[in-house]
């Protein structure tokens, strides 16, 4: 299976979400690639839109290989083979370090295009393109548990099985709309993967400024 592009997907997992429109969701795109989707879902369920800033954490002697996360508050969440590669404390320390900053400017960027909206008592709909290890998504839900969601549902278009295995015992709500049993990079399965920058995720946030901000 692969998509024509993130909106093919988000309008499909769109109608999976259906019984969450006039719930008053909160949908939180997982930058950047998650934000064009969230955009779409949020206008398609009648849903406040907003981010959610996590990042990966690198392995320093491969930074593809994702070997966990952290959130704004500085919450890390490392993945189960990361005990595994006898990564030195100083360097994960560093990488923390790196990448909180990102998160802060990131974070400062966005907020000057929409206020942040309040999770307490909401229910949040995570949303992805997709997802290899699963450690972006696990951040992002346990900062919305942390933040007082009162239902957290992960939105994904594609993902390996034993990544949504993770997520179900994380999560509230696991939807999935393609978990193939070979998975090489989210990339592949979108045939239209194109770069979303930070000016898009600004671009998309203020477009709601129009919309009185949430309490």
């Amino acid at each position: 299976m692969r998509f024509r592009n993130r909106e093919e997907a988000a309008a499909l997992l769109a109608e999976r979400l259906n019984h969450y429109s006039g719930r008053r969701p909160v949908v939180l795109g997982v930058p950047r690639g998650g934000m064009p989707m969230a955009r779409v879902i949020a206008d398609r369920l009648g849903a406040d839109l907003d981010v959610m800033l996590v990042h990966k954490l690198r392995a320093p002697f491969q930074p593809e290989l994702a070997v966990g996360s952290i959130d704004e508050a500085g919450r890390v969440y490392l993945v189960p083979f990361a005990e595994d590669l006898a990564i030195a404390e100083p360097d994960l320390d560093a990488e923390k370090r790196e990448q909180l900053a990102t998160l802060r400017r990131r974070r400062e960027r966005y907020t000057a295009a929409r206020p942040r909206v309040s999770l307490a008592g909401r229910i949040v709909i995570l949303v992805d393109d997709g997802l290899a290890t699963g450690a972006t998504a696990i951040a992002a839900v346990r900062a919305a548990r942390a933040e007082g969601a009162s239902r957290i549902v992960v939105a994904v278009g594609v993902a390996p099985p034993a990544t949504i295995a993770r997520l179900k015992s994380e999560a509230d709500e696991v939807v999935c709309l393609h978990a193939p049993a070979e998975f090489g990079a989210v990339g592949e399965f979108f045939l239209d993967f194109s770069e979303v920058t930070d000016d898009d995720v600004v671009r998309l946030l203020a477009e709601t400024r129009g919309r009185p901000a949430p309490t």
